[in-house]
Formats: C-alpha cells, structure tokens, sequence
C-alpha cells in the first residue's frame, strides 16, 4: 500500500510514483515503467531515472523532519546500467539521509531494477525550507519536490 506524499505534487503523480516507505532517514518509492517513459533505445529515459532518485533523496531528508519541506540544491547521478522498461517490474528508488545540520541534507540514493541490480546512483544536497502549509499558517501539510 503506497503512502501519502502530503501533498499534491503534479509531476510525480504524472510518471506514476509511489511512496511505499519514509521513516528515519529513509525512504523507498516505485515506479512502474509505462511506453511513455521510454528513450529512443526502448529503456527507461534517464530524466524519469533522475527524477526518480531527487524524489527518493528529497523523501529521506525529510523523513527525520516531515513537517519541513526541501529542495534540491545539487545532485550528481552516475547511470550504472540501462533501466529496463518493463512494464511488469517496477523500478525501486531507494534514499538514504547521510548526514543533517539545521538548514541541509546530505543524501545518497539508488535505483534497483526487478532483480535487484543497481541501474543508477545518486548523492545529492538538500535544503529544508518551510512547508507551505507552515508558510501560509496552515498546519499538518509537507512539502517534496
């Protein structure tokens, strides 16, 4: 059973993620690959891949703190194989908080294919920002990317 994000966020919603863990620093999501979200060479584009792994990394930062938001201030990706486009596997986003100050997150993250074999590779830093459910005196409402 997937979990709630907490807020809508268009983008994710479009490509089909889903939340499936967010405590103590971690997180995992999954993506179930659909003909849209493939290259020229019929894998997995490396944009939805990215986009995969800035969600999975920005979800682990904010796990220690789900009432602040964040944002991605830099990522570098290395794509260690093809992400197979098969639409009866989802791919598995895993996010990993390394280390937090107050204002930044230090996170790693990985992509999985259906058997387990690391497709790509992720560290990034995070800022917290307010939530803007927080910014607009609302309560309860986070933020993600």
């Amino acid at each position: 059973m997937s979990l709630d994000y907490g807020v809508d966020i268009p983008f994710v919603d479009h490509l089909g993620m889903t939340l499936e863990h967010f405590d103590g620093g971690e997180s995992t999501l999954q993506l179930l690959p659909r003909p849209e979200h493939r290259n020229s060479h019929g894998v997995v584009h490396g944009g939805v891949v990215m986009t995969l792994l800035d969600v999975a990394l920005a979800t682990a930062a904010r796990s220690v703190d789900p009432g602040m938001g964040v944002v991605t201030i830099e990522m570098k990706t290395s794509f260690v194989r093809p992400a197979p486009a098969d639409e009866a596997h989802a791919l598995v986003g895993h996010g990993k908080l390394l280390h937090r100050t107050r204002s930044l997150a230090f996170v790693e993250g990985s992509v999985l294919d259906a058997q387990g074999q690391l497709c790509a590779h992720a560290t990034g830093t995070f800022k917290y920002v307010p939530s803007r459910a927080a910014q607009q005196g609302g309560a309860g409402r986070i933020s993600t990317d």
